[in-house]
């Protein structure tokens, strides 16, 4: 079992995201929601296809966390 972060971006009439240790791992959806889990289908199918082809699946490098600034 693994973590990867995945970067959510709300756009005009949809959301998309993408996996900073999986360059290339996008997914788009009508709700954020939807999104990450569409996200998470790409990404089990992406690391399927690398043990396929016995590429060595990356390990999750990147975290994310909120910080609060004075606007």
């Amino acid at each position: 079992m693994a973590k990867y972060t995945i970067i959510i971006e709300k756009g005009e009439g949809n959301y998309s995201a993408y996996c900073p240790d999986l360059p290339g791992v996008v997914s788009a959806g009508v709700t954020e929601e939807e999104t990450a889990e569409l996200m998470k289908e790409a990404i089990e199918l992406h690391l399927e296809g690398l043990n396929e082809d016995r590429i060595p699946i990356p390990k999750p490098t990147i975290s994310a966390r909120y910080v609060e600034v004075m606007v």
